[in-house]
């Protein structure tokens, strides 16, 4: 036996001895000789990087790196740099993997053999997010009291430049268009404005189109003379354009305004004087007009549904405000806020933990603003512990989190393809409801029709 069989000999070990305990441990190892050519893997090599061991060995490095086996080549960068090497990366199956190449030197100090081990660190990466995004939570808790602009908050920087926007508008009489989803803060951006601009001291005048009858609309807007109908007031009525006077009227969801009411605003803007219903002569008004709506009036235009000169009159400023599942950066300084005004009302002093917090921050949700603080006062008013915790949330936000922590879809970890397409299908359907207020909206979303969805939101359990 020459001396090199000795030296191994001096533990009792020959090399032979020592590949079934390799091959039995759960990392990956990996054997290359000197030059970079696969001397051995083990089986968890194998399982790891999903291939045989008679398609690596005797492969040399730089092809597997290029076949994309490992991706980079650890045993590569031993070679080049003459010392231990570890590196986070991924396998082909998306699994985040620690790899170690350690060199082995001869007598001589020259390079002999390098061995390469990885570890799965997937979970351990899963928790560590889970475990930052906690400790975020909570030292927001702590520190974050959220930055107020006459009474909205914008730590978010695209609603701090909604704020940027409105606090140039205020000083000026152009009209402005307020866009965005339902919920999500239009009438206090319109509100606010109004506050801190050169109207100020005069009347906020806030009108919803959609919420009065078509045939009452025309008379509260410009109002009617004495006699001017059936049922009238005997001595006639001022409109809400004429009690905005020196002011601001507020026309929400402007989008459901009639094509013959579309008319006559068109004209107050041009002629800045209002007709009543009834009257013969113009009435002069001094107002400033803001507008909002949850529609695409553009689409609208191009329908027919909504006048283009109005449109363009309307939207000479345009201020776009994003859903709340935007500006999560505004939802914690948003639920203290609303959490301390709904503990002074009900004479409460309720808490949320750090868990159901964590919960309310991935909720996307769809009601904005409005759907957040409606969820805080009830779980003051329902909640009977001082400590609100997940177990308290409604149903659908459990909901809504128990998918999230089903992560991405493992084929390894469901039964068959059944099991896999009704988890896509679920975790679809879920991301819909969550993005589109109706049934109807996530039928035309998702090509299928309004039954089907309302069927298989039954089938999933979701609200």
């Amino acid at each position: 036996m020459d001396k090199k069989n000795d030296q191994k000999n001096h533990y009792g070990l020959h090399i032979e001895d020592l590949l079934p305990i390799l091959d039995s441990i759960g990392d990956a190892v990996f054997i290359d000789d000197a030059s970079g050519y696969a001397l051995w893997i083990n089986k968890a090599c194998e399982e790891l990087y999903r291939i045989p061991r008679e398609e690596i060995i005797g492969k040399h490095c730089t092809y597997l790196e290029q076949a994309g086996i490992f991706s980079p080549s650890v045993a590569k960068q031993v070679m080049q740099e003459k010392k231990q090497v570890s590196i986070l990366h991924q396998n082909r199956d998306g699994k985040r993997l620690l790899t170690t190449g350690t060199p082995i030197l001869n007598e001589k100090g020259e390079l002999s053999k390098i061995i390469t081990t990885s570890h799965d660190i997937t979970e351990l990466v899963v928790l560590q997010k889970k475990l930052e995004t906690m400790q975020s939570v909570l030292q927001d808790l702590k520190t974050n009291e959220g930055k107020f602009y006459g009474g909205v908050i914008a730590n978010n920087p695209l609603m701090y430049s909604v704020i940027q926007m409105a606090e140039r508008l205020a000083q000026v009489d152009t009209t402005v268009l307020i866009t965005g989803e339902s919920g999500c803060g239009k009438g206090v951006i319109a509100k606010l404005l109004h506050e801190i601009g050169n109207r100020k001291d005069g009347p906020f005048v806030k009108i919803n189109c959609g919420a009065i009858p078509e045939n009452l609309l025309e008379s509260e807007l410009f109002g009617y003379e004495k006699g001017a109908f059936t049922g009238s007031n005997k001595e006639g009525k001022k409109g809400l354009f004429e009690a905005a006077q020196k002011g601001t009227i507020f026309l929400d969801e402007i989008s459901e305004l009639p094509l013959g009411l579309q008319v006559k605003i068109l004209q107050v803007i041009q002629e800045k004087e209002v007709q009543r219903v009834g009257g013969l002569s113009g009435i002069p008004v001094d107002v400033r007009i803001v507008s909002a709506t949850n529609k695409d009036l553009e689409s609208m235009v191009k329908e027919g549904r909504f006048r283009e000169d109005l449109f363009y009159r309307l939207n000479v400023v345009p201020i776009h405000i994003p859903p709340l599942r935007e500006r999560p950066e505004d939802i914690i300084p948003m639920i203290r806020t609303f959490l301390q005004q709904n503990n002074q009302k009900y004479d409460e002093n309720k808490l949320i933990d750090g868990e159901a917090m964590a919960t309310l921050l991935r909720y996307p949700w769809p009601g904005n603003v409005r759907e957040l603080q409606n969820i805080i006062e009830r779980l003051v008013i329902t909640t009977k512990a001082d400590l609100i915790g997940p177990e308290h949330l409604p149903s659908y936000i459990s909901q809504y989190e128990d998918l999230y922590n089903l992560g991405d879809i493992n084929p390894e970890g469901n039964t068959g393809l059944k099991e896999i397409l009704e988890l896509a299908e679920k975790q679809i359907l879920f991301s819909a409801r969550g993005k589109y207020r109706t049934t109807r909206a996530m039928a035309k979303a998702l090509g299928i029709s309004q039954p089907t969805v309302v069927r298989k939101l039954e089938k999933y359990g979701i609200e």
